[in-house]
């Protein structure tokens, strides 16, 4: 099967993922990430392009900025190539334990791109979590939906945060800042017991900004989420994510 591998083969700045990171695009699916966002949407595009159009290798460099509606800072650059390189490699993480952890801790999950599913598949199975999972449309979800979560396809994801429970945990993680925005806005307006929002600090030095702006508390939101000490790996994330949410619970229990 024809397929087109994107490498990002050199960054600058704040970004998503780490040079030599890299993912493989058919004319129907694709493998591994360059860290999801529009970013990934962008270079699915044009590797698909290549592919209709049996086009030359290329590279690019795109401005993580306003062009992409993100507040990254940096910069990346993509190398688009037919010859195989291996995608990015599944992390092999250890999984959480949910020892003494009952009742479950409802956890809303809002995003179903690479850092969403790693979060999702780790909650399965450490069974702490009552996970409801939020994306835009039921197609960005994935084709197995693992038992004990419950996925809600919504064109408004900022409107159902009205829905979510007051002592309700949330993690943030979609494809649009502009959605993760507006979804940091709703909760700020109301209770919930923890919120963590993927991103960079250059994020977070924005969002905080925006959300004073509007004369909300940004504080009460922890970004970036998971331990930069494990890389920037999906399952990495998750593992570093879901590690800090189990800690300030058990915290919050112990006072």
């Amino acid at each position: 099967m024809s397929a087109i591998y994107v490498e990002i083969t050199t960054t600058r700045g704040s970004a998503p993922r780490d040079a030599g990171t890299a993912m493989k695009v058919t004319h129907d699916s694709t493998q591994g990430t360059i860290g999801g966002g529009a970013l990934e949407l962008r270079a699915i595009q044009q590797a698909r392009e290549m592919l209709a159009e049996y086009t030359d290798d290329r590279q690019e460099t795109i401005p993580l900025g306003p062009g992409l509606g993100q507040c990254c800072g940096g910069a990346v650059t993509l190398l688009f190539t037919r010859f195989a390189r291996s995608p990015d490699k599944q992390m092999a993480v250890p999984l959480l334990s949910a020892s003494n952890k009952a009742p479950a801790i409802p956890l809303w999950v809002w995003g179903a791109g690479h850092v969403g599913r790693a979060i999702v598949r780790q909650t399965a199975t450490c069974q702490a979590f009552d996970v409801t999972w939020i994306d835009t449309n039921v197609a960005r979800f994935p084709a197995g939906i693992p038992v004990g979560v419950t996925a809600v396809p919504t064109s408004d994801m900022p409107a159902l945060t009205g829905h979510a429970p007051r002592g309700a945990h949330h993690l943030i993680l979609t494809y649009s800042h502009d959605i993760d925005l507006a979804l940091c806005a709703a909760l700020l307006k109301r209770s919930f017991a923890w919120c963590g929002l993927i991103g960079s600090d250059t994020k977070r030095v924005r969002f905080t900004k925006r959300l004073r702006a509007m004369g909300l508390d940004p504080a009460r939101i922890t970004c970036p989420i998971g331990d930069r000490t494990l890389g920037k790996h999906p399952d990495a994330i998750a593992h570093g994510t879901l590690a800090a949410l189990l800690a300030h619970q058990m915290s919050k229990e112990t006072a």
